[in-house]
């Protein structure tokens, strides 16, 4: 690499990491940080399996340029493991089986995060929309959706997603 390293702030914490001017976001988490919860799917911003959480914000890794995030708050999954809606996302969705193979799940708990945090009661379709930009060619959505109203139910206090 001929670049000099950047600084990115990732999982609230500052490091430095080799990145090319045409490096992803996705590619320095995963071949840099040794961050691999986001997953490399199509590549093209079409599956939602490299979603992360910038500024809030769920976006595509695979689509941003890493130096264009100096400056950001990065969250991966792995930083987001000690939230309350990830806890209570994580117990729904293997209490309700919303996961068969895996690869969409890293993707689809960053949406549905984003989503529980702006909106803390969602109905069907707000779910629908936050996870639109998450494929998942197992499971049909239904179980994905339960879940994320389950674990919307269990953050309000109305039972415990187990």
């Amino acid at each position: 690499m001929n670049s000099p390293p950047i600084t990115l702030h990732v999982n609230g914490e500052s490091t430095q990491a080799e990145a090319g001017l045409h490096d992803t976001l996705l590619t320095v988490l995963r071949d840099r940080l040794q961050l691999t919860a986001a997953k490399r799917g199509c590549n093209q911003g079409v599956c939602g399996a490299c979603t992360i959480s910038v500024d809030g914000v769920p976006m595509r890794a695979c689509l941003s340029l890493a130096h264009n995030c100096e400056s950001a708050d990065v969250k991966t999954l792995e930083g987001l493991q000690d939230s309350a809606e990830m806890r209570a996302l994580q117990a729904a969705f293997a209490a309700s089986g919303a996961f068969q193979c895996g690869f969409c799940t890293p993707g689809m708990l960053v949406s549905a995060r984003a989503l529980l945090q702006r909106n803390p009661d969602p109905d069907d379709a707000a779910i629908r929309s936050a996870l639109s930009g998450n494929l998942c060619r197992c499971t049909g959505y239904v179980k994905i959706i339960d879940a994320v109203r389950t674990a919307a139910r269990a953050l309000q206090g109305e039972g415990v997603a187990s």
